[in-house]
């Protein structure tokens, strides 16, 4: 890995990005020393423009950041650090830099439209409707929809199964809402086994 630390006067941008999330926690810079200490000890470590010092991460919170994988990019001079976040990473006490609300992705969204769609109070929801029917039809509907997959897994069109497979999410996604749980809380049991 060659970083180009001359173009930018001896530090570069490093984005820092929650390895399993891939949720963008922080920017900060780097120059050739901290990149050097970063790599050798596994923790984050800047270069700190108004301290004018190199800078850990964590060092005085113990919220460090431990570097899974470094890459960078195509013109040489930017770092994306994908790290394990020990605590939250902005000083603020947020989990990132950019706000608690940065998107974490597709089913976070669908998963807060689907809240929306319960409440809306519009008859003509689907989501809604299946709602009102109570949680004996929405953990029907997930156990059809888990069926239509199996059979589909087992043919050759890989549209239908796409298909089902995108139902069987959207109806977990219900189910989730309706037994007062979120996608997050999930994510979390995902998280704790594969400590």
């Amino acid at each position: 890995m060659s970083i180009d630390f001359s173009k930018t006067n001896g530090l570069v941008p490093v984005i820092i990005q929650d390895f399993r999330s891939n949720r963008v926690l922080m920017l900060g810079y780097m120059n050739q020393e901290a990149f050097n200490k970063t790599k050798n000890e596994g923790k984050v470590t800047f270069f700190s423009r108004s301290k004018n010092r190199l800078w850990t991460k964590g060092e005085a919170s113990g919220n460090f950041l431990f570097v899974k994988e470094i890459l960078i990019d195509c013109d040489q001079d930017t770092l994306l650090i994908k790290a394990k976040p020990q605590g939250p990473t902005c000083h603020t006490g947020s989990t990132t830099c950019f706000g608690n609300e940065t998107a974490k992705g597709f089913l976070y969204e669908l998963e807060h439209t689907i809240q929306q769609r319960i409440v809306s109070g519009d008859e003509k929801s689907y989501t809604r409707d299946l709602m009102q029917k109570g949680i004996n039809k929405v953990a029907q509907k997930v156990g059809e929809e888990a069926v239509e997959l199996i059979i589909e897994a087992k043919d050759s069109n890989d549209d239908l199964f796409k298909n089902e497979a995108a139902d069987l999410l959207f109806h977990y996604l219900i189910l989730l809402k309706a037994k007062g749980f979120s996608l997050e809380e999930i994510e979390e049991v995902l998280k704790s086994r594969a400590k």
